[in-house]
């Protein structure tokens, strides 16, 4: 089911695909020019209650790998970023934020090391490979830059560890959060990684060869039945509950990852070498005139959030909602936006106006909400 796509070979399916539509998928978005399924059940708040309690399977082929290898592959992936990789070792997960030369964001992949020489960026929506290879030719580095048969596939979900040890043994548990290991899936050793885009734990298993995906779906599938395993794709009010953002929606190259509570990741005593350093480093002295924060707000629930919903101190907007839904937990909306200094402590009151014209009461709360 397309809800509307229009489906041609520039919008690419998955290995999951198949399996997707036979499982019931009521609608697709599109990441990185592929498939991502947006909903399973009948409501997000089932799907919401779902993950919180259970195991579900998510085909996240979209999150795409930018693999770069070759001597100059380190020095590449620390000029795209300002947090230092200096002490990551094979095995491990990092968030990196990619930054431009002005300190805008460009994306805020998942950086996975697989060697001192080779690394994948599992990236979010925008076009990391062009800019790293663009980059590269630029400062005639030794590299190779090329996105491999690498399609991602989660298990997320308080049940999930429970599942993948049944699948792939009990030393899974042993994955540390943030780092991978490599299991054997049909006879090929796969990497697994403790990580997923959820708060409720789980796994990604970054399957390379994507003429295994449909028996690799299978075979969890299946043995996920005795853990009400179902379907499931990035949950929209887990997400916002768990302050976990979306490239596109919180944050593009017009915000710095100073404005995304990122800063923990932004090394900027100069000890590493980053595009955006200087730029970074004024912003840091300067201090940023917004940032990130939650808000919950009554009236309802809202619409859906496809256009910002401004956020209001009297007659003044110091903020806009960039993603928002009712949350069945707090029994309110919540929702995220980057409010203006002076107006983002916790418990400041607002106004939100939601795109179906109701003026709503709220205030801003911290991340994550839960």
């Amino acid at each position: 089911m397309s809800d509307g796509l229009n489906m041609s070979r520039r919008i690419r399916r998955t290995p999951y695909t198949d399996r997707v539509e036979a499982a019931g998928v009521r609608g697709f978005s599109v990441v990185n020019h592929m498939l991502l399924p947006k909903a399973f059940q009948p409501s997000v708040e089932e799907d919401y209650w779902h993950l919180r309690e259970h195991v579900q399977i998510w085909d996240v082929s979209c999150q795409r790998q930018v693999q770069i290898t070759g001597p100059d592959a380190a020095r590449l992936v620390q000029w795209m970023t300002p947090r230092d990789i200096s002490q990551a070792k094979v095995g491990d997960c990092l968030y990196v934020p990619l930054v431009d030369h002005k300190g805008g964001l460009v994306n805020d992949p998942v950086l996975l090391k697989l060697a001192e020489d080779r690394f994948w960026l599992s990236i979010a929506d925008s076009d990391v490979l062009l800019y790293a290879l663009g980059l590269a030719l630029g400062a005639g580095m030794q590299v190779e830059i090329e996105e491999p048969d690498v399609s991602p596939l989660a298990v997320q979900g308080p049940k999930a560890e429970d599942l993948m040890a049944r699948i792939f043994g009990d030393s899974i548990r042993e994955v540390g959060f943030f780092k991978f290991a490599r299991f054997d899936v049909d006879g090929t050793a796969q990497i697994i990684a403790r990580s997923g885009y959820s708060r409720q734990g789980g796994f990604e298993i970054y399957l390379e060869g994507g003429h295994l995906g449909p028996a690799l779906w299978d075979r969890i599938w299946q043995a996920g039945q005795a853990f009400n395993i179902t379907p499931g794709c990035p949950n929209l009010i887990e997400r916002i509950e768990g302050g976990l953002f979306s490239y596109g929606n919180e944050m593009t190259r017009e915000n710095s990852p100073l404005e995304l509570g990122l800063a923990k990741f932004c090394k900027l005593d100069g000890s590493v070498n980053c595009l955006g350093l200087a730029a970074l480093q004024d912003l840091a002295h300067k201090g940023v005139s917004r940032e990130i924060r939650g808000l919950r707000f009554d009236g309802g629930p809202v619409p859906t959030c496809s256009t910002p919903w401004p956020v209001m101190v009297g007659d003044r907007q110091v903020g806009q909602i960039t993603s928002g839904i009712w949350s069945p937990r707090f029994c309110q909306n919540v929702g995220l936006s980057l409010i203006d200094r002076g107006f983002w402590d916790i418990g400041q009151p607002v106004r939100v106006h939601t795109s179906d014209g109701v003026e709503r009461e709220g205030e801003i709360v911290p991340l994550p909400m839960i």
